[in-house]
């Protein structure tokens, strides 16, 4: 009786055992359902903000594509109690009412604005506008030209530097001096001479903005437009300054004003006076240089030659026999030549020839040797390089051939 007590009592732990056992176990699996279920539940709430953030903003977006088109304007006074004066592009000006995000301190006369279809309430700011032809005219990257690529200008270089380098990058030197820095410089000179060469030397070795301009771009079809490119010209060097405004064949707009004139030579005369104006008005140009070039000196209004608008005018002649021995030596340093040349006998050869012509000879004598696949260039192809250049230029072939 005792043995049989004794294994149910036995038996019975082990029940109990085993029970607890299963017990613990599950709910350890419970405790581990639960924990995957909150990790689900925080993805999923992750989830709902996101689709709702989602939701918000595709809703923003619809609600700004729904709202009615802006006029635009511009300012022309800011009153008392968030209200001004505007100027519709519609026509009418108007007294309107300025939203309460923009402070009349941001509001100066000319701004373009953004108004309320309905109420032409004063929503925006908006950016003035450039034009694309103006932003086209910045030389983004630096020519390569230096001064010592240029031959025979020595004194010309000497005078650029000092009117528009010394300036730029030294002004405190005019401030000790008690003189106003020099605005403006004027290169006239026979074609190919090497005035737009000397800009571009200027360009590389200063670290202000340089914008080139064609003269005949700022003549415009429609009244107005070539006055408007010249303003637009001056404020973005302005905004960049330091700067440089090179206006290459300035005769195109800044010719002699006639009593008779047609319609568009007094649209000419219009850009022509804004330009005066930019050159000497009552705004200070500040640190923006101005350099023009032309064949033609002749025809030029006399009121662009005056001091204070070209405070120095440099004349960049032909070159004489050492100018052309120099510029021979710039061109041909990095020539394979036949030790029969000499550059005396070139030069004798080319005395009326200018820095662009003795270019063209070099390249072209190169050409010849290329020609017949020869890594050296003989005299012979320089003789026929000349001949060809300068009868090209249209000189008298005879003369040419003597030289030959």
């Amino acid at each position: 009786m005792v043995s049989e007590f004794s294994d149910k009592e036995t038996n019975y732990d082990v029940d109990r055992y085993m029970d607890s056992s299963y017990l613990a176990s599950y709910v350890r699996q419970l405790e581990k359902k639960v924990k995957v279920s909150e990790t689900e539940k925080k993805l999923l709430d992750a989830e709902r903000m996101r689709l709702e953030r989602e939701l918000n903003s595709v809703r923003a977006e619809l609600e700004r594509l729904r709202l009615p088109p802006l006029f635009t304007g511009s300012v022309l006074e800011v009153l008392d109690d968030d209200k001004g004066i505007i100027k519709s592009s519609t026509g009418p000006t108007l007294v309107v009412q300025i939203a309460k995000h923009i402070s009349g301190d941001d509001l100066p006369s000319g701004t373009r604005v953004a108004l309320n279809q309905r109420s032409f309430a004063l929503m925006d700011i908006l950016p003035m506008t450039k034009d694309p032809m103006v932003l086209g005219m910045e030389v983004e990257e630096s020519p390569k030209v230096t001064y010592n690529d240029i031959g025979g200008l020595k004194a010309q270089i000497l005078e650029l530097r000092e009117m528009i380098e010394l300036p730029l990058l030294k002004p405190h030197l005019f401030e000790e001096i008690g003189i106003d820095p020099p605005s403006g410089v004027l290169l006239y000179g026979s074609p190919g001479t090497g005035k737009t060469l000397l800009t571009k030397a200027v360009a590389h070795e200063t670290n202000a903005t340089f914008i080139r301009v064609i003269g005949s771009e700022l003549v415009q079809k429609y009244i107005g437009e070539g006055a408007r490119l010249v303003r637009e010209i001056f404020k973005m060097a302005k905004e960049n300054a330091p700067s440089i405004v090179f206006i290459d064949e300035l005769d195109a707009i800044g010719s002699k004003r006639l009593d008779m004139a047609t319609s568009g030579d007094r649209e000419v005369q219009r850009t022509l006076l804004q330009l005066l104006s930019q050159m000497d008005g009552f705004d200070p140009r500040g640190d923006v240089k101005m350099i023009g070039a032309t064949n033609r000196p002749d025809i030029l209004d006399t009121a662009l030659l005056r001091p204070g608008r070209f405070d120095r005018i440099i004349e960049i002649p032909m070159p004489n026999p050492e100018a052309l021995k120099e510029i021979f030596r710039i061109h041909t340093k990095k020539m394979p030549l036949s030790p029969d040349i000499t550059l005396n006998d070139l030069v004798i050869r080319c005395e009326s020839a200018s820095g662009a012509d003795v270019k063209a000879i070099s390249t072209e004598a190169g050409m010849f040797a290329i020609r017949e696949e020869r890594l050296e260039v003989s005299f012979d192809d320089f003789k026929k390089s000349i001949a060809k250049v300068l009868k090209k230029k249209g000189m008298d072939i005879d003369s040419v051939k003597s030289y030959v």
